[in-house]
């Protein structure tokens, strides 16, 4: 059974059933870990080693978000906290899914789940690099422009309080924020805070 861990560490520490099916393992010992807590369940088809060093990360909720859904990407509310721009801390992890896709039930962390039609979802993904693996979030823009879209549901004021903190980065580019919110069809609500925020 030490042969599944180390197997699921050299995978950045998650791994699918399929793929440790593949290897060899048998089910039974996979079960075994997963009851004496040596690795944990995500969601159906996907393990995690429990302790595999995540103690150090902050975003390992988000990376485990990533890695048991192939096209989720982090939006909304985890994506402002995670680019410092909210005091507010989620409880859950928002991410965002095309509109016809249809995600298995994770069963930790606890998630919200947007559907994005295509003009909404492609736009403004990056890709962080950690040493577990890989984040999908919108950027900062992005991010700004759609808790305006959303600002009816999420609250006025965290929308706000995101695009003040945009703007007083030393990186603010009004030229890429503007080029968003078109995107998101927020530009008339946005832009003329934008102007009031700025002058």
């Amino acid at each position: 059974m030490e042969k599944i861990v180390e197997y699921i560490a050299k995978k950045g520490g998650f791994a699918r059933m399929k793929d440790l099916r593949e290897e060899g393992f048998q089910t039974r010992d996979i079960a075994m870990l997963v009851k004496e807590g040596t690795i944990e369940k995500v969601k159906s088809g996907v393990y995690k080693i429990a302790d595999y060093g995540f103690f150090e990360d902050k975003n390992v909720s988000l990376l485990t978000v990533c890695n048991a859904i192939p096209n989720a990407v982090i939006c909304l509310i985890s994506a402002l906290d995670y680019h410092g721009l909210t005091l507010f801390n989620p409880s859950e992890i928002y991410y965002a899914i095309p509109n016809s896709a249809k995600p298995k039930k994770i069963i930790y962390p606890p998630v919200n789940p947007y559907y994005f039609r295509d003009r909404f979802y492609k736009a403004g993904i990056e890709h962080i690099k950690t040493k577990y693996g890989e984040i999908r979030i919108y950027n900062k823009e992005k991010t700004v422009c759609d808790m305006f879209r959303y600002r009816n549901k999420l609250g006025e004021d965290i929308a706000y309080e995101g695009l003040k903190n945009y703007l007083k980065l030393k990186g603010a580019d009004l030229l890429k924020l503007k080029e968003y919110a078109e995107i998101c069809q927020v530009k008339t609500i946005m832009m003329p805070l934008v102007k009031v925020l700025v002058a």
